[in-house]
């Protein structure tokens, strides 16, 4: 089959805004679909991509039935795994209204941002903050965020920097009740 999507998760995770997709060496992912995960023993990939020869849960046709999409995104109301699952259901009900193209141009973006933070704002800590704050927020309120802190931040160093814009993103994400760290 063909891959149209490899940075979108089976289950509607934007790999391009994990942590891993944004890691250096060995450990780095290129996303759920490419050929390094479809080795591993994903129950998402064995059994959409493998056995059904479709590329998201969504589209199989047991999806409203299916005990461990269910439970996956039950899961992900709460919980998070090394990947913040906050918005999955807002992802998916925004695939299903505007079509995954769409949904796959915003991620684009959003990762352009969540490099330009991780370039210009990262003080070596906080990785996995500005990726759960790509995730969480929409583009505009990112765009937002780093142009005021690129203003604000001159002659600051790493440090400051990078506690200027995780209080710009608190108070974002504080207004819309989320939290911008992995829920364990």
């Amino acid at each position: 089959m063909q891959i149209k999507y490899p940075e979108i998760g089976i289950c509607g995770l934007s790999c391009r805004l994990c942590p891993r997709y944004h890691t250096e060496g060995k450990s780095k992912c290129g996303g759920c679909k490419t050929e390094s995960r479809m080795v591993v023993g994903c129950p998402f990939i064995t059994c959409a991509v493998k056995k059904k020869g479709i590329e998201f849960c969504w589209q199989c046709e047991e999806n409203k039935t299916c005990e461990r999409w269910r439970t996956h995104r039950e899961f992900g109301r709460q919980h998070d795994t090394f990947k913040s699952y906050e918005t999955l259901e807002d992802d998916i009900a925004h695939i299903h209204k505007y079509g995954i193209g769409e949904f796959q141009k915003a991620q684009e973006t959003k990762e352009r941002l969540l490099r330009d933070m991780l370039r210009e704002f990262n003080e070596g800590r906080s990785k996995n903050y500005y990726c759960v704050a790509a995730t969480v927020l929409k583009v505009d309120e990112l765009k937002g965020a780093l142009d005021e802190a690129r203003q604000r931040s001159k002659g600051l160093d790493m440090r400051e920097k990078s506690k200027l814009l995780h209080s710009i993103l608190d108070s974002i994400a504080k207004r819309k009740n989320f939290i911008l760290k992995l829920r364990k």
